[in-house]
């Protein structure tokens, strides 16, 4: 088969890097298409994936929305000429575009139309109706009927997996800091994609607060989407943006208020704290949280999650919980690499040569 592949976002990068390889392993062709988005251009620099730039979004929402035809276009002109057989993507982009190419379509999301987004669900409905199969987590709350094919896996699984991803503690030399010494990563979003419209996170005074409680227990450091206040900019996180695993690996905790880093870190093993206003409202934190207790969720910043974040980072068997924890969500989920090549090629594509 030759695929069109599209990443818009730094985590799915991640998440389709070793689907890709292990398609070409078996003979498909692979054509990657990406957005100048967030850290995405980077980590398809420092992952040295050959890729086509289709897209640099405004930042503004309305910007990106009238933008989107112009980018489906030079996407579908840019695929037409690899005679493609499917386009693989998250949605929106690649369903469009496959329609103008007049090819099948599989996307996968763990993002959940909210019905308080207005904006995000009727963004979900419209692209919907252009894809094959939508493949989610088993977890997902929503129900979209004959299309949806559930796999009782996370999407970070498809990298983060003990398969796939093997720690590096060279990373340390990027913290500036001894192996020895504890730290804690804050990671802040930008609330700017169209599914976090309305919504908001930690504000200056919070991540403020948070740090002068937190580097009392250990060192900190933040990633971040949007831009660091001045105040805190001295803590900002200095490393190459295809290591952030093996960074979030070694710390002793993260505190975010965007989801794919917090689920991460649940899958590292490490204890995480999701400050975000419908944590819940998607199945993957209900699932981490309530399941697995590898995750502490909070819909607005409090005192309860500073004392949270005090209890994890002094507790003394905390380490060894959260492996045990890790542990068992291993040893329960499907390895999301080989479901989503087995589905698509079971399914769209045959024997290679018999296209």
């Amino acid at each position: 088969m030759n695929i069109g592949v599209f990443v818009n976002t730094p985590a799915q990068v991640h998440f389709f890097r070793n689907m890709c390889f292990e398609l070409k392993s078996r003979g498909h062709e692979v054509y990657i298409l990406y957005r100048d988005y967030g850290e995405t251009k980077d980590l398809i620099k420092e992952f040295n994936i050959p890729a086509f730039l289709y897209a640099s979004p405004p930042t503004s929402k309305i910007g990106k929305l009238v933008q989107l035809p112009i980018s489906v276009i030079i996407a579908a002109r840019y695929l037409r000429d690899k005679k493609i057989d499917l386009v693989i993507g998250f949605g929106v982009y690649d369903a469009y575009t496959s329609f103008l190419l007049n090819v099948p379509c599989v996307v996968f999301t763990d993002t959940e139309p909210s019905l308080n987004n207005f904006t995000y669900a009727i963004q979900n409905r419209l692209y919907i109706l252009f894809i094959d199969n939508i493949i989610t987590p088993v977890f997902y709350k929503h129900d979209y009927g004959k299309k949806h094919v559930r796999v009782d896996s996370f999407k970070e699984l498809a990298y983060l997996h003990p398969k796939y991803f093997h720690p590096n503690d060279d990373v340390f030399k990027y913290l500036g800091i001894d192996k020895s010494e504890a730290y804690i990563l804050l990671r802040f979003n930008s609330f700017d994609a169209v599914h976090d419209t309305g919504l908001n996170g930690f504000t200056t005074e919070d991540k403020i607060r948070l740090i002068k409680e937190l580097e009392k227990k250990a060192r900190v450091f933040i990633s971040s989407e949007s831009a660091i206040p001045d105040q805190i900019s001295s803590y900002r996180l200095n490393a190459p943006r295809s290591r952030i695993h093996d960074i979030i690996y070694f710390s002793k905790l993260l505190v975010a208020d965007t989801g794919t880093m917090v689920t991460e870190a649940a899958i590292l093993g490490v204890p995480s704290i999701m400050m975000h206003p419908k944590a819940l409202v998607f199945g993957n934190f209900d699932e981490l949280e309530k399941r697995y207790g590898l995750v502490h969720c909070y819909d607005e910043f409090s005192e309860d999650v500073i004392e949270k974040a005090n209890d994890l980072v002094n507790g003394s068997m905390v380490k060894e919980e959260w492996e045990e924890k890790r542990e068992k969500l291993l040893n329960d989920k499907t390895d999301m690499v080989s479901f989503y090549i087995d589905y698509i090629v079971e399914h769209y594509g045959g024997d290679v040569g018999n296209d």
